[in-house]
């Protein structure tokens, strides 16, 4: 038998993957793939990660496999926090993609802009999920990349009205407001607090690199919604336990939630809720087989970690614009 040898693959980088993944769309792309996480038509490991011998910095290893599309393959990742201070990103990699016929490797896309894209993507799924139709009052804790991304993900799903931000980089901070506020034609307020900023916020983001709380579930207002997004290990957290006992508790995927949330373990080692308080995942909202919003003065709560089936299920999608518009490098193997 002859063996076929040459595979090419289509390598697609950071400016085509945000050219190629609009906002809008990327949000109904991981709506359906949570929903068919969600119903068992997906495959999602929890992820390695490798400790490197310069702390904090990591090397994060997330594979997945989607029904469909059908495909599979991994989202290779460093972490190196101290980047930011440099201006530089702090994740950086790799979606590698293969298809499932033959098990071909079909693409290598750039990660720090599907990661970007997606996690914002997915935080609009849960608040078009769970925020009160007419919130309008947002708060962004944080002003790196996930603020951008989440501000422009937020203004897609909700009629935004007023938009306040803090940071505890006062320079940065002050940049975003002036950058945001001339890229979307709203009011950006820079706040000194992160207590200011939620004071009366209907939708709340929390995108720091925080490893401890910056926000307490007693600033939260009657019928806000939150999503927790940056932190992703369970030794790390940007929310007390008050915040989590308070608010009816949405979750990515309730495996991942259990082994690496430093937000929801913390909550259960200091006895404020037990496993039971996870309400349900997003996806089965969408399933319409858990309830999400139960009144408009309920406080609801996403937590975000970022799962490979998200990462699989956008590269894919870039992958299909790019091959329509001739984008990317192919690169014979």
């Amino acid at each position: 038998m002859a063996v076929v040898t040459g595979t090419q693959i289509l390598v697609i980088g950071h400016d085509d993957v945000e050219r190629l993944l609009p906002m809008d769309r990327c949000i109904e792309v991981m709506a359906n793939t949570l929903a068919s996480l969600s119903r068992g038509q997906a495959v999602n490991p929890l992820r390695a990660v490798v400790r490197l011998p310069n702390p904090p910095n990591m090397l994060g290893l997330m594979p997945a496999a989607l029904s469909e599309p059908k495909i599979f393959g991994a989202k290779v990742i460093s972490v190196f926090p101290g980047n930011r201070a440099a201006g530089l990103e702090s994740h950086q990699g790799f979606v590698a993609l293969f298809e499932s016929d033959e098990g071909r490797p079909v693409a290598l896309v750039d990660a720090s802009a599907i990661t970007g894209i997606r996690t914002a993507a997915v935080s609009a799924v849960a608040t078009r999920a769970l925020a009160n139709p007419d919130a309008g009052d947002l708060t962004l804790l944080g002003s790196g990349t996930q603020a951008r991304t989440h501000f422009e993900a937020m203004l897609a799903v909700r009629p935004i009205r007023r938009v306040r931000v803090w940071s505890p980089n006062p320079e940065r901070l002050a940049r975003f407001a002036v950058d945001e506020a001339e890229r979307h034609g709203i009011e950006v307020v820079a706040m000194g607090s992160a207590r200011l900023a939620v004071d009366g916020a209907e939708i709340v983001c929390t995108v720091t690199a925080a490893r401890e709380p910056i926000l307490e579930g007693s600033w939260l207002s009657a019928g806000s919604h939150l999503n927790a997004v940056g932190s992703s290990t369970p030794t790390t957290r940007e929310l007390d336990a008050e915040a989590i006992g308070r608010a009816r508790f949405f979750v990515d995927r309730r495996e991942s939630t259990l082994a690496e949330s430093g937000d929801f373990l913390a909550a259960v080692r200091e006895g404020v809720v037990d496993e039971s308080h996870i309400a349900g995942e997003i996806g089965e909202v969408l399933n319409g087989t858990v309830d999400g919003r139960r009144s408009a003065d309920e406080v609801t709560l996403f937590k975000s970690l970022g799962l490979a089936v998200e990462d699989l299920a956008a590269a894919h999608e870039v992958l299909l614009r790019a091959r329509k518009v001739g984008a990317g490098t192919s690169v014979g193997l």
